[in-house]
């Protein structure tokens, strides 16, 4: 309970130091002990209340009842899920941030990517409103990863471009989200290279009286920079065996407007509309208005769970997600003979649905004590939409991915304290893509060449990890991965005449990780983790045969192969007397046979004949390298008067090979970035003064492919490109109007400041009132 109000706390989680078996606390802050005879002590933990760790004969000598003091600062992170397992995060030889829902309830964020942003260590990049690209470590797009309840969600046309995916995800449907810094390809396969980022989505909970429970949760929100409108409702039912969520979020955002004080080259004070008949550039009456970037979305999600007994846990979860067509602004700036470039460039709609069933068994077993199956089926759809100015053609381009995964995962609890785990996994990724050309005079449509060719990826991959204590103080940390992957592509020729019908690559992938935990007192702890991870060739790989240029033909590489990272990590956790808590990591991360454009052999020859042209022949090949280091340094401390102060500050800096073998500074490593903030917490009030803020990147110091993009940088005294720095203030706070009725107001960008992340493609909000109202019963 909370020993400030006597009431009891729901989702305390509790987890044994020798089975690692967790149990969640209900409404009535009740649980059932995960403990047995052998268990060494229990940690109790819940977000905003200090840790607790109590042994078997505390707990008896208290009678069971568990009281937690309030905390802003969690002095000791005790528990990590996102290796799929839980661990106690004293343990973890890598860096990892964490946030919660009662992080999202208070930041009140749009989107999952504004969620992400939150944790000040996460770059978000948009290239629209509807966007949200995360940055980890100088890696980005198909070089990271996302998992939703296990699931990865990375599909066979991830690219290497700006991704938006993960606004597919409801923020108010995300119970916790981990970002695992760094490679951790051992346990996520493919794609892991630059961190993993794990959402897991509310999950019901059983109730242990026979009286079942309902619970109601539902909020309304307006921000005043984009006119938003959300409405948000979420249903549990908790039973002995039986327990429900039901989940429902709907959203629509005007265009977005930005600040009034920042660089003129910003500002785009016209639009393209089609009057007449005919293309017109108008003239808008607002020029801080960010024309088009308006969109809506819906997300629905509801999970099922069932316990036929006390070792097994049945799980379905149903995830749906929708958004309308959405303006690429950055594109819709785009300049050409002094006229815009497009008289339309939109996202079609993008869609995400997932089935997922899992299991759990748990049972003390020669060859496991816990197995986690998942079965998952997804669903992405998203197309391109674009017609040049004044042209009426408009080329239409749809991609659907049916994936399918299927993930048996053991965990294994030594008697030493140490545990190994253990799994193998199968993923199947079938891609349709089809183009269309249509007559916006006559709305006739006709087949037009597809993005990519028809495909199927297979990966099939076995893992185990251990971890094992040595002596008193060390913790060991290792694991090894082999991964198979099959990738087959069926190119049609009708609109492209290449000497080839079809592309096969299938190869292997083996990495491995090793890492050290130093615990020199209660107080301070060390650790060091050396990781491997890769990145196997997909589709959008593949299917850069459609890229050709004048002169050039890109032609398919059976040969490619996966590309290697390999990345070192120092770091150190210290606590300063009872209230100051310090974190700070340098890591240092190499990727080699990095996916670029060559020039290529055909049958022995350099060049072909194409479209009547003698053309050169180019294919992707694992032909380049990258570098990235840097460090991450973070604290937190309580100050007496129920005030705290955090900071989170990231520096990265990195270089990499490009296709005509020059090197440049990384695209994917923004400048140094973070935020700052100020809080105060006491009864039914929460107050929190933040600024977030962002370094300069001077043009010498963009990557040579971003030097030219006049429609997104602002331009420095000799007219170069440049990303200027920028901060914003921001005023936020709630309070509990009751105890079921929970009031957000927040004023954000005090200053009115006209900023642009680094390689966004579209401007923050200007001066930004945001206010909700979260009714819970």
């Amino acid at each position: 309970m909370n020993v400030s109000t006597g009431n009891p706390i729901e989702n305390a989680l509790i987890i044994s130091s020798a089975t690692f078996k967790e149990g969640l606390t209900n409404t009535f802050g009740r649980a059932q002990l995960p403990f047995s005879s052998k268990s060494q002590y229990i940690i109790v933990r819940a977000t905003g209340f200090s840790p607790q760790k109590l042994s078997i004969d505390q707990l008896r000598s208290i009678n069971f009842i568990v009281r937690l003091e309030p905390s802003d600062v969690e002095l000791v992170e005790v528990v990590v899920s996102g290796s799929k397992w839980t661990q106690l995060s004293d343990n973890i030889p890598f860096k990892v941030t964490s946030l919660s829902q009662e992080d999202m309830l208070f930041h009140q964020p749009q989107t999952a990517a504004d969620h992400l942003a939150t944790t000040g260590e996460v770059f978000i990049q948009k290239s629209q409103l509807g966007g949200g690209s995360p940055m980890i470590r100088g890696f980005s797009t198909n070089r990271l990863l996302y998992s939703i309840d296990g699931v990865r969600m990375n599909n066979a046309i991830f690219r290497s471009g700006n991704l938006q995916n993960v606004i597919s995800l409801d923020a108010f449907a995300i119970e916790s989200t981990e970002v695992l810094f760094g490679p951790r390809s051992i346990i996520y396969g493919s794609d892991a290279i630059g961190g993993v980022m794990n959402f897991t989505t509310l999950t019901p909970t059983y109730h242990d009286d026979k009286k079942n429970a309902w619970h109601v949760n539902s909020t309304l929100r307006h921000s005043s920079a984009n006119n938003e409108r959300t409405g948000h409702i979420d249903i549990t039912f908790s039973g002995q065996k039986w327990a429900t969520a039901t989940s429902l979020t709907v959203s629509d955002y005007d265009d977005l407007k930005q600040g009034s004080k920042g660089p003129e080259d910003y500002l785009k004070p016209f639009y393209v509309a089609r009057i007449n008949g005919k293309d017109s550039v108008v003239q808008q009456d607002d020029p801080l208005m960010q024309l088009p970037s308006g969109y809506s979305q819906i997300n629905i999600m509801q999970k099922v769970r069932y316990s036929p007994g006390n070792n097994w846990d049945l799980q379905y979860g149903f995830h749906y997600s929708n958004t309308s067509q959405y303006g690429r602004y950055d594109r819709h700036n785009r300049m050409r003979d002094g006229l815009p470039r497009y008289g339309e460039w939109n996202y079609g709609p993008q869609k995400w649905i997932m089935n997922h069933l899992e299991a759990n068994h748990i049972s003390p077993k020669k060859l496991y004590d816990k197995i986690s199956i998942r079965l998952a089926h997804q669903r992405f759809g998203e197309s391109r939409i674009s017609r040049s100015l004044n042209n009426i053609t408009r080329e239409i381009r749809r991609e659907r991915v049916d994936a399918y995964s299927l993930n048996l995962d053991f965990s294994k609890y030594l008697n030493n304290n140490g545990a190994l785990y253990y799994g193998v996994e199968h993923v199947y990724d079938h891609v349709n893509s089809q183009g269309f050309d249509q007559d916006i005079e006559t709305g006739s449509s006709i087949l037009g060449a597809s993005r990519y060719p028809k495909s199927d990826w297979h990966s099939i991959a076995a893992f185990v990890s251990t971890e094992h204590p040595i002596g008193q103080a060390i913790t060991m940390q290792g694991g090894i991965r082999y991964n198979r992957y099959l990738l087959t592509a069926a190119f049609d020729t009708t609109f492209y005449n290449f000497p080839f019908k079809s592309a096969t690559i299938d190869h292997g992938a083996l990495t491995g990780n090793i890492g050290l935990v130093y615990a020199s007192g209660k107080h301070t702890s060390f650790r060091t983790n050396l990781a491997t991870a890769f990145r196997s060739p997909n589709v959008d790989d593949m299917g850069k045969v459609f890229d050709s240029e004048p002169g050039a033909v890109v032609v398919p590489n059976p040969s490619l192969r996966s590309e290697y990272a390999y990345n070192l990590e120092i770091g150190t956790t210290t606590q300063i007397g009872e209230a100051i808590k310090f974190d700070a990591a340098v890591y240092y991360t190499l990727l080699e046979n990095a996916m670029v454009r060559r020039d290529y052999q055909l049958d022995g020859q350099d060049s072909i004949l194409y479209d009547g042209t003698m053309s050169k022949v180019q294919a992707i090949q694992n032909a380049a390298f990258a570098k990235v280091y840097g460090f991450q340094l973070s604290m937190d401390v309580e100050l007496p008067l129920h005030l705290n102060v955090s900071t989170r500050l990231n520096h990265q800096r990195g270089t990499e090979e490009l296709d005509e073998g020059n090197v440049s500074p990384s695209r994917h490593a923004p400048p140094f970035f973070g935020r700052s903030a100020i809080s105060y917490g006491h009864n039914k009030v929460n107050i929190e003064l933040m600024a977030i803020y962002q370094g300069q990147r001077n043009f010498e110091d963009l990557a040579i492919g971003e030097q030219t993009k006049d429609e997104i940088y602002a331009k420095d005294e000799n007219g170069n490109n440049y990303s200027p720095s920028w901060y914003t203030i921001n005023l936020k706070g709630t309070y509990a109007v009751s105890k079921n009725l929970l009031l957000t107001i927040g004023l954000e960008n005090i200053t009115d400041q006209r900023y642009r992340p680094y390689s966004a493609g579209i401007s923050g909000p200007g001066r930004n009132f945001l206010v909700a109202l979260n009714f819970h019963l």
